[in-house]
């Protein structure tokens, strides 16, 4: 066997184990989730045929082409029987993109389809004038009871006011696409706000005969400036989608978790009790800033009225979690709710790669409703503390 022959023999073989490697619980877990011991996507995940050029006429020495850099921020839809994530990929050009990989159980033996999804390009007319958008990202998946299933994303483009000299400054909008089978994709024109917007999902089922969003309204790219939260607008046409009325229902507070800003992650799960809801939010800190997941809760009827929320994080990064392209962070825009009451929480560590931890419908709920709320000051942690103390010592 000619030595390429051998090298690629090794390469193929070395990436099967990877693709097929089963993934183990962690011991320890709270009762709420529980955690896996690897994560389900990385960069090396990606296929190799995307990555290596295999004719030995042009590649004589198997040298890899395309560099892929993460795997991370996906969102997740439960597809004939299988589960399916919209993954972010990442090359080493740091252009970002959508594909999807699925598995047979939500857990391991992710594999991607063989083509990344290709976007189609908004017209001029449909830009509004605007450039073509230079990078996209973090799409949620919502599947509609209008009957198409919607993906929302981040569309950045440079800053057409930014200094001389600038080539940092961005502005994000929220790019809309359809679609009724995961393979032919529909290019909607971009939402229309005031505002930036980076966080953007759409409930699954309409309000008032109308489509519902969750937005992060926001001053600049980054800072939330005088953004207050997470947002509730209720639109007309998702085919000319434009924010007209926008309300905060997850407001920023000082010395929290979502003191800098936050965002929803996917699209909320019905449960008897109320809307279900992860979100993200960030915190200063020394090292930079820190980005945990939390939960809340929406009445079921009145889905922008918040009902329950827990203190403090759900899910914040640990070991392995913390290091990455961008340290101490965990990200979510996708969950999969079974028929059974599991939840597949799909979640991204420091912008490199994907994990998943499980729960059920009524764990999580019952850990909303019956956690106590931030009280907004030590004393009140203290008391609540004392309080189940108390409880325990006279049972």
């Amino acid at each position: 066997m000619k030595t390429v022959e051998k090298q690629v023999k090794q390469l193929v073989e070395e990436h099967e184990a990877l693709l097929s490697r089963k993934n183990e619980k962690e011991s320890k877990t709270n009762g709420i989730y529980q955690r896996y011991k690897n994560p389900i996507l990385t960069a090396e995940h990606a296929p190799l045929i995307w990555r290596y050029d295999f004719d030995p006429e042009t590649n004589p020495r198997l040298l890899e082409r395309i560099g892929i850099n993460g795997t991370f921020n996906s969102g997740a839809i439960d597809w004939n029987g299988k589960y399916l994530l919209l993954v972010r990929v990442e090359g080493n050009d740091r252009k970002s993109f959508f594909a999807v990989a699925e598995s047979p159980n939500g857990i391991d033996n992710f594999r991607f389809w063989d083509y990344p999804v290709s976007l189609p390009v908004l017209s001029p007319e449909e830009r509004n004038g605007e450039e073509i958008e230079t990078n996209v990202y973090d799409m949620r998946l919502t599947r509609h009871e209008d009957g198409w299933i919607y993906g929302l994303f981040c569309a950045e483009r440079k800053d057409p006011f930014a200094a001389p000299g600038d080539l940092s400054s961005a502005i994000a909008s929220c790019g809309i696409v359809r679609t009724r089978d995961l393979l032919q994709w529909e290019r909607l024109p971009d939402l229309k706000s005031s505002s930036q917007q980076r966080n953007v999902v759409l409930h699954p089922e309409f309000v008032n005969g109308r489509y519902a969003l969750y937005t992060r309204p926001q001053d600049g790219f980054i800072d939330a400036g005088s953004g207050g939260g997470i947002g509730w607008a209720l639109i007309e046409d998702m085919t000319k989608a434009e924010i007209k009325e926008e309300k905060i229902i997850n407001i920023r507070q000082y010395h929290t978790i979502k003191e800098v800003k936050n965002g929803e992650g996917p699209p909320p799960i019905k449960t008897p009790h109320g809307w279900l809801h992860l979100a993200h939010g960030v915190r200063a800190c020394a090292a930079g800033l820190r980005y945990v997941l939390y939960l809340y809760m929406t009445d079921l009827k009145e889905p922008s009225k918040v009902i329950a929320e827990p203190a403090g994080h759900f899910l914040a990064p640990k070991g392995q979690e913390r290091v990455g392209d961008v340290s101490n962070v965990l990200f979510s825009n996708g969950w999969i709710a079974g028929k059974d009451g599991t939840v597949y929480i799909y979640y991204a560590s420091s912008d490199t790669r994907m994990h998943v931890a499980t729960s059920t419908v009524d764990r999580l709920v019952d850990y909303c409703l019956n956690t106590p709320a931030d009280g907004g000051r030590s004393q009140t942690s203290v008391e609540a503390i004392i309080k189940l103390v108390n409880k325990n010592l006279n049972l």
